[in-house]
């Protein structure tokens, strides 16, 4: 997987968010989240529901990623 960007503090926050409320079933939140409002036609809700699906993979996950100094 590629290096993720986090946009803003409101991604980490949404992320943080739903991995406290529905731990192991965050990211699965987030993409029913992402659907929802795909279904609503709100492509910019999509997008960032999408991205904080991949902020949560990345927070949950033990793998390094990036360049270890």
């Amino acid at each position: 997987m590629d290096a993720l960007f986090i946009h803003d503090h409101l991604a980490l926050a949404d992320a943080s968010d739903l991995i406290e409320r529905y731990g192991e079933d965050a990211a699965f939140e987030a993409a029913m989240r992402a659907e929802r409002s795909r279904d609503d036609g709100n492509v910019v809700r999509f997008c960032h529901w999408r991205h904080i699906e991949r902020v949560i993979a990345t927070l949950t996950s033990d793998e390094v990623r990036g360049t270890v100094h």
